[in-house]
């Protein structure tokens, strides 16, 4: 999804750097975009985006080069098993709410200096498959892959749009795209254990809706990032997000307010103000891109 995207932004004039922790499949993805967009200013940057030393000299690199225009979080993952970041952190969370918001706040200043500026994070129907249980955002107990990545979307849709509201005042819009289902290499690894038993009878329903190509999936991801249409507008749209085909309607389905005393014990309202210490990452297919005026590569 994040090489498709990529693709797509370097179409329409944005200079980009590409973030993953493998050099091989990073330079790969640099020599495809060069070669499908003649003149394309692209570049690879190596970090292990679930490690918690990497993120910080990541920000660090992107802030120092100037105004940075557009940040697509684009990383995600969704496992059979239960899975530790080396730094003890659950994979699924680490890599679907936790990398994003650590390594947006590490940017605001570059996209406050850019304004008027966007960030664009991936949001899931997997959603709908989470008990929103936030007491075990850990995932001691039983696990199901979709679940608990279903949860961690949703905390982070949560973080969306309370970012959205705090960075209106910056000139940065925040927006939440849901690509839908597409035959990504993640989607290609699932399997029926990772379902909640509720959800089982349906899997070759399910299945058969990640067979999508992923160009097309990835539209709505650039539409997100790049459309004048969305020029001031912020916040999740439709029922999980922007899709590739609706680009109209808000939606609170996942607000809270973090300043109620009974939300401001939530693991989301916790991580989301930092008050726990965790540290971040993006995987391989994560675009974070530059307009080529703003560069410095």
């Amino acid at each position: 999804m994040g090489l498709e995207t990529a693709l797509g932004l370097a179409r329409v004039g944005h200079a980009v750097t590409v973030v993953g922790r493998d050099a091989g499949r990073g330079e790969a993805a640099v020599t495809r975009i060069r070669s499908e967009v003649p003149g394309a200013e692209v570049r690879f940057a190596q970090a292990d985006m679930s490690s918690i030393n990497d993120v910080p000299a990541l920000g660090a690199s992107i802030a120092a080069e100037g105004p940075l225009d557009v940040l697509v979080n684009n990383v995600g993952g969704m496992y059979v098993d239960r899975l530790e970041t080396k730094d003890g952190i659950e994979r699924s969370l680490m890599l679907n709410h936790i990398a994003p918001m650590i390594l947006t706040d590490a940017l605001i200043g570059v996209l406050t200096r850019a304004a008027p500026s966007r960030i664009v994070n991936i949001t899931s129907a997997a959603i709908s498959a989470s008990s929103m249980d936030f007491a075990d955002i850990d995932a001691v107990g039983p696990y199901y892959g979709m679940a608990v990545t279903g949860r961690a979307k949703a905390m982070h849709l949560v973080h969306t749009n309370d970012l959205a509201e705090k960075l209106k005042v910056n000139g940065i819009s925040v927006i939440a795209a849901d690509p839908g289902g597409a035959a990504t290499s993640n989607a290609a690894e699932m399997e029926v254990e990772m379902l909640p038993p509720p959800f089982r009878p349906y899997w070759d329903v399910i299945s058969a809706g990640v067979q999508g190509s992923v160009a097309d999936a990835a539209q709505s991801v650039v539409f997100a990032a790049t459309n004048p249409s969305l020029d001031g507008r912020t916040g999740g749209r439709g029922r999980f997000g922007l899709h590739r085909r609706n680009g109209t309607g808000l939606s609170d389905r996942f607000r809270f307010d973090c300043g109620s005393e009974e939300a401001g014990r939530t693991p989301a309202c916790t991580l989301g103000g930092h008050r726990r210490p965790l540290t971040i990452g993006l995987q391989h297919e994560v675009p974070v891109v530059q307009r080529s005026a703003a560069s410095c590569h």
